[in-house]
């Protein structure tokens, strides 16, 4: 995995365990709200964007042994 690839999923943990530990004081129909709405969107397209760099990766790995 490459280096940004780390780093975006340590990032996205990191908030993801700063966001369960936000709920456990507030929680209440907002802040299911801000998480429907912004945080729920957010890992699904850094789940995306996880997907898309691999097969970017794929797609270099392959165009470099093919110029061998």
């Amino acid at each position: 995995m490459s280096a940004s690839q780390n780093r975006l999923v340590g990032l996205t943990k990191e908030l993801a365990a700063e966001w369960a530990n936000t709920k456990q004081s507030w929680s209440d129909a907002k802040s299911r709200e801000f998480e429907r709405r912004f945080l729920d969107e957010l890992f699904a397209g850094v789940n995306q964007t996880l997907n898309n760099i691999e097969t970017l990766e794929r797609i270099l790995s392959k165009i470099r042994n093919d110029c061998e």
